[in-house]
């Protein structure tokens, strides 16, 4: 039983694991090449779960609400772009902070406004619903699996993106030497325009991605933020790849200790200590490994240099 409940929790760490890669990767690009740190990129999964929700029930279908979703997740984040943070580029952390932090209560009110109160249901069509046999007597949601498969693909295609296409090249030169990009004259407010729009575009693919497993509501993206943040700061401020290495690691590392902390102490400790101290433990264990990898690294595990 120990065994199955690892493999599925394994599982689902890896499903965590992609939605915070998806995230994470925007926020890293954002704070790696803009030098801006947006505490709002949370709000933008919000923003694509209410989206999903909406083209959902409108259409019935889960795939042209992702087709839907991407262009209108694109148009947010470079309005965004453009309103707010291009004012924010020549101003300090903290002004930076303050500003993206307006933007947080300003979403979650409007989500209100626009959405209402209540929670968006995102019910799954028949086809996702159903389970798969992973071994003898362990199914597990066909669902999650397509997630972690789709989440794989996309780190995939963005890696190709990155490491072959003229504008990955520009992003990683954006992100070791910002300057000598605008130097050799590439345009870099255009360049930011597209960064944080492709940003959104993974914050929002992320939260569609959510919405049928979890309540779609205002303040939803904050959690995942924090997570989020932890990602870059392990994989290294700019980089992909480490952004995909770290959000796996951590997915796992939070899912796995979270679901098989609590029954490893029950070997030591009464059951009422195991479950109240498990949770928080495994919690701990995140940034414990962000610490000790700190020390070790202080740049992260693939600074952008290399990444």
């Amino acid at each position: 039983m120990t065994l199955l409940l690892f493999i599925e929790q394994f599982l689902n760490g890896m499903q965590f694991g992609v939605f915070l890669f998806l995230i994470s990767a925007g926020l890293t690009l954002v704070l790696g090449i803009m030098n801006v740190v947006n505490l709002a990129h949370g709000s933008l999964y919000m923003i694509g779960a209410y989206f999903a929700s909406t083209f959902y029930g409108l259409t019935g279908s889960l795939i042209v609400s992702l087709v839907l979703m991407i262009p209108v997740m694109l148009l947010v984040g470079i309005v965004i772009e453009l309103v707010v943070l291009r004012t924010l580029y020549d101003r300090d952390h903290m002004d930076q902070v303050l500003a993206t932090f307006g933007l947080i209560l300003f979403f979650n009110e409007l989500v209100r406004i626009i959405w209402g109160v209540e929670a968006q249901p995102l019910t799954l069509p028949m086809w996702l619903s159903g389970n798969v046999e992973i071994l003898p007597d362990a199914p597990y949601p066909v669902y999650r699996l397509v997630v972690i498969g789709v989440g794989m693909a996309v780190a995939a295609g963005l890696f190709w993106m990155i490491t072959k296409t003229r504008m990955g090249m520009l992003i990683r030169a954006g992100a070791s030497n910002r300057p000598m990009v605008g130097a050799l004259g590439v345009n870099i407010r255009f360049l930011y325009t597209m960064v944080f729009g492709l940003g959104a575009v993974f914050a929002g693919l992320a939260g569609l991605m959510a919405a049928p497993l979890q309540s779609v509501e205002s303040g939803i993206g904050e959690d995942m933020l924090i997570f989020a943040f932890v990602v870059i700061v392990i994989g290294g401020i700019g980089s992909i790849r480490g952004a995909l290495v770290a959000s796996i690691v951590i997915g796992i590392f939070e899912t796995v200790g979270r679901s098989i902390l609590p029954v490893l102490m029950l070997e030591v400790v009464d059951s009422e200590t195991a479950q109240t101290a498990g949770p928080a433990l495994a919690s701990m264990l995140v940034y414990i490994l962000m610490a000790v990898i700190l020390f070790f690294k202080p740049q992260g595990l693939f600074p952008a240099r290399t990444g």
